[in-house]
């Protein structure tokens, strides 16, 4: 049984349908590149999976439960898959630790020195030690983003989604943050991303979907995806993508 199982989910707003009877494993451990144009629906389906968006129609399985039927807390999927963003959206009033901390406080009921420890442990892992007691507007973006990335954790999840988290980045900070995904693949994270970094979904993915107009139009190992597409929109947009 895969770990997340989604299985004909749609959604739409208004008369656009983002999201055409998407069907997707991502296994234990497995990272997954969701990869197209922008308006492809890549971030509106992590926001399904993550029930920031209802989706109209469809399941999506969390080690077998169907986490989007109605009614369910969204708090408790929330607190086990976890989501960082292309803005980092860090509250500027806090500081770094503050940030990681503020959600397993509020949700788990942890006070700060039970979580110390282990969030220290995790600023130290992605290099961000010196960083903690800093306010955003005195971190540079990546690590800002780092942070991002350290506050999803804090929550324990067994599933992470990442939507375009370096495409708000200067090029020359986009490599610490994909060194910090690299890291999370080799601890065993079960990760689905969204992602514009075609050099990085190809050298690091375990599988890569191509979307267009809401549906997956190919999927498959990244040799086989980027080396040898099938379907001629697929291969149309590799063209543009790694020009």
């Amino acid at each position: 049984m895969a770990k997340l199982e989604l299985r004909g989910v749609v959604k739409r707003f208004g008369d656009n349908t983002v999201c055409d009877g998407i069907n997707l494993d991502v296994d234990e451990g497995q990272m997954v590149c969701l990869i197209g144009a922008s308006g492809a629906g890549k971030s509106t389906l992590l926001r399904c999976i993550n029930l920031l968006e209802a989706a109209e129609d469809g399941e999506i399985f969390l080690d077998g439960e169907d986490i989007a039927v109605p009614g369910l807390d969204p708090q408790r999927v929330r607190a086990r898959i976890g989501m960082v963003f292309q803005s980092y959206n860090l509250f500027p009033h806090l500081t770094a630790l503050e940030n990681a901390m503020l959600a397993p406080r509020r949700v788990h009921g942890l006070t700060k020195e039970a979580l110390k420890p282990e969030i220290e442990d995790l600023f130290a892992r992605f290099g961000l030690a010196d960083r903690m007691h800093n306010y955003p507007d005195q971190l540079s973006g990546g690590q800002q983003q780092r942070v991002a990335i350290v506050r999803a954790l804090a929550m324990q999840p067994e599933v992470m989604l990442f939507d375009e988290i370096t495409s708000a980045l200067d090029p020359q900070l986009v490599g610490e943050v994909l060194d910090v995904l690299l890291m999370l693949k080799a601890q065993g994270m079960t990760m689905l991303l969204a992602t514009h970094e075609m050099g990085f979904a190809r050298e690091a993915a375990d599988k890569v979907c191509f979307l267009k107009d809401g549906v997956i139009i190919e999927e498959g190992p990244p040799a086989d995806l980027f080396d040898a597409p099938q379907n001629s929109e697929t291969k149309a947009f590799l063209a543009r993508a790694l020009k």
